[in-house]
Order: structure tokens, then C-alpha cells, then sequence
């Protein structure tokens, strides 16, 4: 596959594994991945939080570790990006009052590029409207805001993604296997058309 330049928006308190693992791993299989947070620059740390699903009706929340970021948020530009991924965790409630953050999102959706969105992440883009007419998925609590937005919620198993054109989704990092795979054969389409 072709090496990409990807985009990963973070906050403080992004869900620890669906930061670190897609950061990791999309490196790992040789692209490069610019995560960057509003406000921080290169070297600076986001915290992230642990959600796990221990039986209570929603999950429960801990301190996870403090994440580097290895961008500059002033400093990118989204058409330097071949793709978009968005963890969940709490960050994105209130990164999608950013209006930069938003315009970011809507770029990619315009110019046709890969986004991946896991678990709350999606609540980024309901709030940069460009849910209208699609089916994706996200963490089961944000499925009125996927609804709201103009987007079919479509229920999974936790250990699946689904995609829609070149929107990849997922419930949570249960899905990280299935989201991670998706991601990729979408990105290597988009990467070869």
C-alpha cells in the first residue's frame, strides 16, 4: 500500500486506546499519522481517559495516560492530509465547538477523503453536518445526534465497524480489529483511484 499522510484530531481526555492504538498502528503499517489538539502545539500532552465496560449501564470512566502530540494544530493544513481520524472519548462534546475543528471535518467530506470516526467521535461530525444521508455508526448514546444530524444509526456488534462511501465507524475500541481493517481498504481505494 501506498504511504498516507494522515490527520488524527485529539483533545484532553480522548479515549486512551482509540488514540494510541490507531496512532500506533497506522504507523506501524507505514503512514504517517500528524496528531494534533486545538490550543497545543509539538510535544505538548493531552490527557486521555479509559472507558471500559465493567457491566453498569453505561461505561465507566478512569485517568489513562498522557498522550504527545507530534503536530502543531496552527500549523497544519487539512489539503496536505490524505485522510481524517477522529477517536472518541470525551474530547470530541467539546472540540465540536471549535469552528477550525469543524471546518477540518468538513474538508475531508468535501474533497471526497477517507474519515474514520469511532465511538463518540462522530459527535464531530453530526456538529459539522455532514451526516446527512449516511449510515454510520457510534458509541450507542450518540445515536440520537447521529439521527438528528440526517444519518441512519446503524446498530453493530461492538466488535464491528460498518462504512459508508469512504466513512469508516465503529462503536468503541472493542472494534478496533474490524474499524482499523475497514479503515485501511478504504484508504488504499482511495489512494489508487
Amino acid at each position: 500500500m501506498k504511504s498516507a499522510k494522515l490527520l488524527l484530531l485529539a483533545g484532553d481526555f480522548v479515549e486512551d486506546y482509540e488514540i494510541m492504538v490507531p496512532f500506533q498502528a497506522l504507523q506501524m503499517v507505514g503512514h504517517k499519522v500528524d496528531a494534533v489538539c486545538p490550543g497545543k502545539k509539538k510535544g505538548e500532552q493531552v490527557r486521555t481517559a479509559i472507558h471500559d465496560f465493567e457491566g453498569d449501564q453505561t461505561y465507566s470512566e478512569k485517568r489513562g495516560h498522557n498522550f504527545t502530540l507530534n503536530a502543531t494544530f496552527d500549523e497544519i493544513d487539512a489539503k496536505d492530509y490524505d485522510a481524517l481520524v477522529v477517536p472518541g472519548g470525551r474530547a470530541p462534546e467539546y472540540l465540536r465547538l471549535n469552528a477550525k475543528v469543524l471546518d477540518i471535518v468538513r474538508h475531508f467530506d468535501r474533497a471526497g477523503k477517507p474519515i474514520a470516526a469511532l465511538c463518540h467521535g462522530p459527535q464531530l461530525l453530526a456538529a459539522a453536518g455532514i451526516l446527512k444521508g449516511r449510515k454510520l455508526n457510534a458509541y450507542p448514546a450518540c445515536a440520537p445526534e447521529v439521527e438528528l444530524a440526517g444519518g441512519t444509526f446503524v446498530p453493530l456488534d461492538f466488535f464491528d465497524a460498518t462504512v459508508d462511501g469512504k466513512l469508516v465507524t465503529g462503536p468503541a475500541w472493542t472494534a478496533h480489529p474490524a474499524w482499523l481493517a475497514k479503515f485501511l481498504d478504504v484508504l488504499e481505494a482511495h489512494l489508487t483511484a
